[in-house]
């Protein structure tokens, strides 16, 4: 038996629009507004929608329903779920229905897909409870198992999730770390007993999620038969193949025309059209072997950029002193008990805002230039410090 698991990330930022030293103390609308008077947020979600989100979901819920062994694993984040209701509720809807088919898992992650397990506990878990309540109240599950964000892990994280009752938990499966080894297979994270460690397959991810559309790469185009095969060859390092990518892929990161929905498409129904091959939820993949060894990552391992690390969000000092700030205001934040400035601050722990303040170059720069709302990393800075500016002025202001 050869098995994928097939685990898409479902996110998108509530981003802050270009709120300027005049705006401190005068108005408090962070969220609502143009960047260079060209998107908003409610433009970027609805654009999104038509092309990625609503098209892949209806692919995948038609595999659910054509597929007996088609299964697939989300990860969502509350800024996505509270834009989607908002905006487009007909996707939460679509979602539920997939959820109650028992083939779709829905994992555990941080409520506003941020960086908070890095710089204080409590609040890292008071946005996971706040995830777990949240997926709990709209898909009536409980999820067992926890990725943190953009796969962000080490260790001491993964004590944590165990200790927490998860099951599993999900990683890079980078080469650093695991040398010879392949990650086709089910691990133990250092110093745990009950968790398992799931990676990802990052070669085979990538092809489709990075490599797809590249007409300079040299196994363009990529078609169904090529990369099954390529699939089939890996599985000799290991029977399960573990697909992780951003939901994006699918239309935005490469567009239709591309041929990526087809593709997929195609790709699911041959995969399964092989004698014992099947797709299985994250929950399944952990209990279809016993872990084959320990694998340990005492530094940080992200499945972000060339560096696979954290410099994404804190490699300079625009985005360490973002950070710094931000999370240095939660006791007082919290201490005003008003839920419009609490829920502004938590909002502002989002890991894009830093992201968008990368000042990288070559190709991992050219990526975050594409991803941010903004016209320079500086500019993502200035208006990101004038929002603390003005929640410091309206922190000062509740205390009178």
């Amino acid at each position: 038996m050869r098995a994928i698991c097939l685990y898409l990330h479902i996110h998108q930022p509530i981003r802050y629009k270009e709120y300027s030293f005049f705006d401190i103390s005068n108005s408090s609308d962070y969220y609502n507004g143009e960047y260079n008077d060209r998107e908003s947020n409610e433009r970027i979600f609805r654009k999104v929608t038509e092309k990625s989100y609503r098209p892949m979901l209806a692919l995948l819920e038609k595999n659910i329903n054509k597929h007996t062994d088609f299964k697939v694993s989300f990860s969502i984040t509350g800024t996505w779920l509270e834009q989607a209701a908002k905006w487009e509720p007909d996707l939460i809807e679509t979602i539920q229905r997939m959820v109650k088919t028992g083939k779709v898992e829905i994992i555990d992650e941080t409520y506003y897909h941020s960086l908070a397990y890095f710089y204080n506990l409590e609040e890292f878990e008071s946005q996971v409870k706040k995830h777990h309540e949240v997926i709990e109240k709209i898909f009536d599950i409980s999820p067992k198992i926890f990725r943190n964000t953009e796969l962000a892990y080490n260790d001491s994280l993964a004590k944590w999730a165990e200790e927490n009752g998860y099951k599993g938990i999900l990683a890079e499966g980078w080469d650093k770390v695991l040398g010879w080894r392949s990650p086709n297979y089910v691990y133990r994270p250092f110093n745990c007993s009950k968790i398992r460690l799931l990676l990802k397959n990052y070669r085979l991810s990538d092809d489709i999620a990075f490599r797809f559309s590249n007409r300079g790469w040299k196994e363009w185009p990529l078609t169904v038969e090529k990369y099954q095969n390529w699939i089939n060859l890996d599985c000799i390092h290991g029977n399960l193949v573990n697909l992780f990518m951003d939901f994006e892929t699918f239309g935005e990161h490469q567009w239709k025309d591309t041929g990526i929905f087809d593709f997929m498409d195609q790709f699911i129904s041959s995969w399964l059209g092989e004698y014992e091959n099947k797709f299985v939820t994250a929950s399944e993949a952990c209990e279809l072997m016993e872990p084959v060894d320990e694998a340990s990552m005492p530094e940080t391992i992200t499945w972000a950029d060339t560096e696979r690390d954290l410099s994404a969000w804190l490699s300079n000092s625009m985005q360490i002193a973002a950070m710094e700030e931000l999370y240095a205001l939660r006791e007082q934040v919290l201490s005003t008990q008003d839920k419009k400035i609490i829920s502004d601050w938590e909002h502002l722990t989002t890991s894009d805002h830093p992201y968008s303040m990368c000042t990288k170059y070559w190709h991992d720069g050219d990526v975050h230039a594409y991803f941010s709302a903004y016209a320079s990393p500086y500019e993502s800075f200035m208006y990101f410090m004038n929002v603390i500016r003005d929640i410091k002025y309206r922190i000062a202001e509740s205390e009178k």
